[in-house]
């Protein structure tokens, strides 16, 4: 039997597709990350429409014609008007009790039952406001609505019981106590801190300081001494709220002559008459002047307001996006429509190679345009270059440039500036004048830093 020669045939290997794929992925991975580090990616900003009103706030002292009513002789004191009242001449104010009977009566005589329902509706109305207008910052004011609310509760159960003078009186409790009456009309305040006689001409740094403001609360059925303040009266509903400002700030106010003004107390509004006064010590202090609101603040010493300068919205765009560039400025009989797609461009004289004159068409945008001139971009022009009027022997030469202020679109993937109008600012945001022209309008994205892209730039995301 003949051998039979075994052969190993090798089995040819196929391509592995697999792992070619993985490779062109892998090799795709690494040439995007190198791209993507070596590109520059500009940040971008989508506009909206804001304003820039609350960086006009204030913290304003408030002055006020205000009469101190000094007691004029010792006592213990008994209110019955309101603080915050207004009484007229004659009205009764406070009584003056030299034995302290009225007050033991007062004491022994009062309960739930002598406030009626108008009484109690008034008292849950001051403690809601009082709770709404609550700054944790201003802590003692706590203890100046306590004193108010026990003034109130006083006076309201000392009203009732003087319907009845003739029981009180039978028993004696009058024959040392002295009523007392308003020398004058006003709002009465049952309180003193030392800037009732404070004018604009007065003021100083130091009288915003809260922490040494001193306000004497005066409290009914404490013993007074002869000349000792009693209570005081805001005489005029004319009165005024002064704040510390920088000139600047003052010269914009006084170009206004009136401005409206919201108080952060309450969200009312009403328009202040401006007045300037600089120091010596080099201070500028505006005066905004009031014929009406007095009631609502005729406790408060210090009153947060808000200047409202300017109502209207416009786009709200970050200073950084902010550029400043220059354009040639151009005749508006120089600027052609060109012939195949109606872009807008100029007709520049060139040489021919034997010599001869002739034009070319140069497209290039507008950026801003006046009564009788464009401003075109400088990015295909040159200065010196010649600009042919069609149908004309007239010619101009590029010298004329001008600059404008704006920030760079970047919607169709490019950075391209549009100019705009500056409402107002402040040192990170302006507020610019919507749709306009040449302009932005709401949504647009621009770019966020103006410094890190140049004209027409590709911007990748």
């Amino acid at each position: 039997m003949a051998d039979k020669k075994v052969y190993d045939m090798k089995k040819s290997r196929g391509m592995n597709f697999g792992l070619v794929i993985f490779l062109v992925i892998l090799l795709y991975m690494i040439i995007a990350v190198v791209n993507y580090f070596s590109q520059k990616h500009i940040e971008s900003y989508q506009v909206m429409m804001g304003s820039l009103s609350t960086n006009n706030i204030y913290k304003g002292v408030a002055l006020r014609n205000e009469l101190i009513v000094r007691s004029d002789k010792a006592g213990y004191v008994n209110y019955f008007a309101r603080e915050s009242q207004r009484v007229g001449v004659g009205n009764l104010v406070y009584s003056l009790d030299e034995s302290n009977k009225l007050a033991s009566y007062f004491a022994n005589n009062v309960d739930g039952s002598d406030l009626t329902a108008k009484d109690l509706s008034e008292l849950k109305t001051d403690i809601l406001s009082f709770v709404n207008q609550f700054d944790p910052g201003h802590f003692s004011t706590v203890y100046d609505f306590k004193y108010s609310v026990e003034g109130t509760v006083l006076k309201l159960s000392n009203a009732n019981i003087l319907s009845d003078i003739d029981k009180i009186n039978s028993q004696g409790a009058l024959d040392l106590v002295t009523f007392n009456y308003a020398p004058s009309s006003g709002y009465v305040i049952y309180s003193t801190d030392g800037y009732e006689d404070i004018t604009l001409m007065d003021m100083t740094s130091e009288l915003y300081d809260y922490k040494n403001y001193q306000k004497n609360q005066l409290i009914s059925n404490e013993l007074v001494g002869e000349g000792d303040p009693v209570y005081k009266l805001s005489t005029s509903e004319d009165w005024s709220i002064v704040i510390k400002t920088d000139p600047e700030k003052a010269n914009e106010l006084v170009a206004e002559e009136y401005v409206k003004v919201k108080f952060l107390k309450n969200q009312d509004t009403s328009w202040g008459k401006v007045s300037v006064f600089n120091n010596s010590d080099g201070d500028t202090f505006v005066e905004l002047s009031f014929t009406n609101s007095m009631l609502s603040f005729c406790t408060d010493r210090f009153i947060d307001i808000e200047l409202i300068l300017q109502e209207d919205n416009g786009l709200k765009v970050p200073n950084s996006a902010i550029v400043n560039k220059e354009f040639f400025i151009v005749p508006k009989d120089y600027i052609e429509k060109g012939n195949s797609n109606g872009s807008t461009g100029v007709l520049k004289q060139i040489y021919l190679e034997d010599g001869s004159p002739s034009t070319e068409f140069i497209e290039t945008n507008i950026y801003n345009e006046t009564e009788e001139e464009y401003y075109l971009d400088d990015l295909t022009l040159r200065m010196g270059d010649i600009l042919v009027k069609t149908d004309s022997s007239s010619t101009y030469t590029l010298q004329k440039k001008g600059s404008l202020i704006g920030v760079y679109n970047i919607n169709k993937g490019y950075a391209d500036f549009k100019q705009i109008n500056i409402l107002y600012s402040n040192d990170e945001y302006s507020i610019i004048k919507p749709n306009t022209v040449y302009g932005l309008c709401t949504y647009d994205y621009i770019v966020l830093d103006a410094s890190s892209v140049n004209d027409d730039e590709l911007i990748y995301d």
